[in-house]
């Protein structure tokens, strides 16, 4: 019997059109400032240009690729633009883009130990790196009482130390006969929206998040977080869970974690601390202050795919108590039980996450790590901290312009002094010119620019490019 004609693509043809796909990746990035930073294409134009209907017959790679300058390159912000100030960066690299590349291409599936060690004792044993390169407090160690994991984003973070504070406030009995309607969880004013989020998908509810005030630095008030509790326990509420951020996304403002952690621990309440973007910052060991307190926390994330030249989704969540964290999100079905597993040598990453599947995240973050060396990473992160800096005091030497909070790494927060609506002009025109892009916020209820160093290739010439482009909208007000 003859066989059957294959559609798929041979190894050959597999070697020929991948590098053809990592030269085309290559030339993007070697011309990736002549693109306007934000995309200039406006709603529904990507599909228009989109066939209706989907091929019947397979069609030759090299078109595919060749369809990609025209069709979905303008529909593209360019993130990895030297010139991408906005938001905080996703940034990546080439070690990184390697690596997920061969992850990819493994195709590992790793939810258990047994479906491809390697995948989860690279995991443990990079993350277990990343204590010591941080100078993370020993218990996050896989080594001690803890240990990492790899989740997708720091709401993913979020959401799991929520749902292992829940359970250990009722004694691990939340998963069983639902969510007690008494818990009360604390963040501050500025906490990223995923605390919010945690709080409805994890059965808390919103009405039962409690938002703390900030001081005139946008950091939560630790004084009005222990009355806030005090309160709480009169009125027979269960205060179960409080969020700490260490670089907020609006200001950069870092929370007093050693302050809030002793109110924590007084009063027997997780304490999560979600440094997704600055975390990375303590490569530095100058910058390592701002894990004050940091002892005191039960979990702990930052994401390498912010500031760690690491390609999203890449972000390292740390508990303090493993066995309390996995009780939380242990089930085992039939058909996942082993030998490996029922010898409980072995960590299955299944009771880490919310998924059952999960990818093979750790080869990428171990090029990155091994690539650059500690050495490499922190010149580059120290080097941001320093251009962002220089940016600050321009700003401050120009009567135009106003600081709008401390920038005490690589975010600077200001505005012009001519209002709400010289600064919606100013940003507006900014970001359709494709020269720049930056976005905003509201502090003390003004429009606020956010200017934000992170971009892998971002160097001096293009911060004062923004700075130059920024004078100049504000001269045609």
């Amino acid at each position: 019997m003859a066989e059957p004609k294959s559609f798929h693509m041979t190894p050959q043809e597999f070697r020929e059109q991948g590098r053809a796909v990592v030269d085309w990746i290559a030339d993007y990035y070697e011309r990736i400032e002549t693109f306007p930073v934000m995309s200039q294409a406006k709603p529904g134009e990507i599909r228009k240009e989109l066939p209706d209907a989907p091929p019947q017959t397979g069609e030759a790679f090299d078109a595919i690729l060749a369809d990609i300058a025209p069709k979905i390159l303008p529909g593209i912000t360019h993130w990895q633009s030297p010139n991408f100030f906005a938001y905080f960066s996703s940034n990546t690299s080439f070690p990184s883009i390697l690596g997920e590349l061969l992850s990819a291409g493994l195709g590992v599936q790793g939810m258990l130990w047994v479906t491809s060690p390697a995948c989860t004792e690279l995991e443990t044993h990079v993350l277990d790196w990343l204590v010591e390169m941080l100078g993370l407090p020993e218990k996050f160690s896989s080594r001690g009482s803890g240990g990492g994991v790899i989740q997708d984003t720091a709401s993913s973070s979020a959401l799991c130390a929520m749902l292992a504070a829940r359970e250990r406030a009722t004694y691990f009995v939340s998963n069983d006969r639902g969510c007690d309607g008494r818990l009360v969880a604390y963040t501050s004013s500025q906490a990223h929206s995923s605390i919010e989020k945690a709080a409805m998908v994890a059965g808390i509810g919103r009405e039962n998040l409690r938002v703390i005030d900030v001081d005139a630095n946008f950091a939560m008030k630790p004084e009005v977080l222990g009355t806030q509790i005090a309160a709480d326990r009169d009125a027979g509420r269960i205060p179960f869970f409080v969020s700490a951020t260490v670089g907020t996304t609006s200001s950069n403002a870092i929370d007093p974690v050693a302050e809030i952690g002793r109110i924590c621990r007084e009063e027997k309440v997780w304490l999560h601390v979600d440094a997704a973007m600055c975390g990375t910052a303590a490569l530095v060991p100058e910058f390592r202050w701002i894990q004050d307190g940091l002892e005191l926390a039960d979990s702990y994330c930052f994401n390498p795919h912010k500031w760690m030249f690491t390609n999203f989704d890449c972000d390292c969540f740390y508990v303090a108590d493993r066995e309390a964290y996995v009780r939380t999100l242990s089930i085992l079905p039939e058909f996942l039980r082993n030998q490996a597993t029922a010898t409980g040598l072995v960590i299955d990453y299944r009771d880490w996450q919310i998924p059952l599947g999960r990818r093979f995240r750790a080869l990428k973050l171990w090029f990155v790590i091994r690539h650059y060396g500690v050495e490499g990473l922190r010149f580059h992160v120290q080097r941001h901290v320093e251009l962002a800096q220089e940016f600050a005091k321009w700003v401050r030497a120009d009567d135009r312009f106003e600081l709008m909070a401390p920038p005490p790494l690589n975010l600077v927060c200001f505005r012009h002094r001519g209002g709400d609506e010289a600064n919606q002009k100013i940003l507006d025109r900014l970001n359709r010119s494709g020269d720049v892009y930056l976005t905003h916020t509201r502090l003390n209820d003004r429009l606020t620019l956010r200017l934000s160093v992170a971009q892998t290739q971002t160097e001096i010439r293009h911060v004062e490019r923004a700075w130059k482009r920024i004078c100049e909208e504000a001269a045609g007000l």
